[in-house]
């Protein structure tokens, strides 16, 4: 070997084709060909599938901060254990919007609108009072702040659509 193929180090520089093969491509990397974004496209279509999977099985580690915690989940529990006015609240708008569209029961519609809304708020204050006064009994040094509007929040939804996915379901009156 010549002293001219040393590098600094004392060993011979690498040829430019074996520097470039030994290079260790990131997986961040864009992709250079169609194959390659293709594959890397169904890489992260499969990991959005899976965290959001995990979401809806309410795994804790999947959740974003807002749905994070045992008080949380014991209000996801606590709302998907009952039944409310909120969730049935869009659906019966909508009946009160077709019934408005009579002329002879316009005055009815008026009336049940007004009905369920006012029921909606008596039962949110309800829930309201409920939530507070069980997660305070449950977990003692744990804030109930914002536990109430999440409460809400998720009793306005339809149970169908809520996520993470309701784990218990609506008890009876009579138990």
């Amino acid at each position: 070997m010549s002293e001219e193929n040393l590098d600094k180090k004392g060993r011979a520089t690498p040829k430019r084709k074996d520097a470039e093969a030994k290079r260790v491509v990131n997986s961040l990397a864009p992709a250079t060909n169609k194959a390659e974004r293709a594959k890397q496209k169904e890489m992260v279509r499969q990991q959005r599938l899976s965290a959001r999977a995990a979401y809806m099985r309410g795994e804790e580690s999947a959740m974003p901060a807002r749905d994070r915690g045992p008080a949380r989940r014991f209000v996801r529990d606590l709302v998907d254990g009952r039944r409310s006015v909120g969730e049935y609240f869009l659906p019966l708008l909508l009946l009160v919007l077709l019934v408005s569209r009579i002329s002879a029961l316009q005055a009815i519609a008026v009336l049940l609108m007004y009905f369920i809304m006012l029921t909606a708020i008596v039962d949110w204050f309800v829930l309201k009072r409920k939530v507070k006064q069980e997660v305070a009994a449950k977990f003692p040094e744990a804030s109930t702040k914002g536990l109430a509007m999440y409460a809400w929040s998720r009793s306005t939804q339809l149970r169908r659509l809520r996520a993470p996915k309701p784990m218990v379901s609506p008890s009876k009156k009579g138990k």
